[in-house]
């Protein structure tokens, strides 16, 4: 079969919070994010694996709140007095376990915005006692924090994931395709990604629609690489 040249196009996800579905494994969370509501510390860390929503989530918080959004990795002492003077939400902060400087960045731009009556949000795959942080202060002030955990996907919600990422990358599955994919899938919010993106490629290079024959020949390739990469 001729194949054409395919380009790995990033998707723009959409992040609104129409567009972030409530379902048992996330209510908790997306109540605790609400403005209205008061954490007791002022502070709030969010956890969940890869793909469960913690950016969507806080990018609705920023909405919201006008809060600044910034990966740890990029915190510098230039930013602090700026940072310090709203909410803001420190995105994958585990990243900067090692980081000694980075960490002590945070430790101070958490003291700077929780004196100045503002929120702070810090967010992570794992539990904050999981973390892991070198700095003894900055973990004891993460671990303190009001708790917000993103669940893995029950049904309901990991068919509207896919749905969600099928329409992120605006390319609309035959009809049976979610169902079997939701029932013969591994059960992650990565491997929603990953499935997603494998056909995106395949009906792409194949020019073919994404039907449940290509989702059946996705998963097995899928299945076939991580037995050989577990080899």
């Amino acid at each position: 079969m001729a194949q054409q040249l395919s380009f790995d196009l990033p998707s723009k996800p959409a992040l609104g919070r129409d567009d972030f579905f409530v379902a048992p494994s996330n209510a908790m969370a997306v109540a605790l994010l609400d403005p209205q509501f008061t954490w007791p510390s002022g502070k709030l860390v969010l956890t969940g694996p890869a793909g469960a929503g913690k950016t969507h989530l806080a990018h609705v918080w920023a909405s919201q709140t006008g809060a600044r959004i910034l990966p740890a990795t990029a915190l510098t002492e230039a930013q602090l007095t700026e940072l310090s003077q709203g909410p803001v939400v420190v995105e994958d902060v585990p990243d900067i376990r090692a980081d000694r400087e980075r960490q002590n960045l945070l430790f101070h731009l958490h003291n700077l915005v929780l004196a100045q009556g503002h929120a702070l949000v810090m967010t992570g795959q794992m539990a904050p006692n999981l973390w892991g942080l070198s700095l003894p202060d900055l973990q004891s002030r993460v671990q303190a924090a009001t708790h917000a955990e993103l669940q893995p996907p029950d049904d309901q919600l990991l068919a509207v994931v896919l749905a969600k990422l099928f329409t992120d990358r605006q390319i609309t599955p035959k009809p049976d395709v979610i169902p079997y994919l939701v029932a013969h899938m591994h059960r992650s919010f990565a491997a929603a990604a990953q499935i997603v993106g494998r056909l995106d490629h395949l009906s792409l290079a194949e020019k073919r629609s994404l039907t449940r024959p290509l989702a059946v020949r996705a998963l097995s390739e899928i299945r076939q690489e991580s037995t050989e990469n577990a080899a």
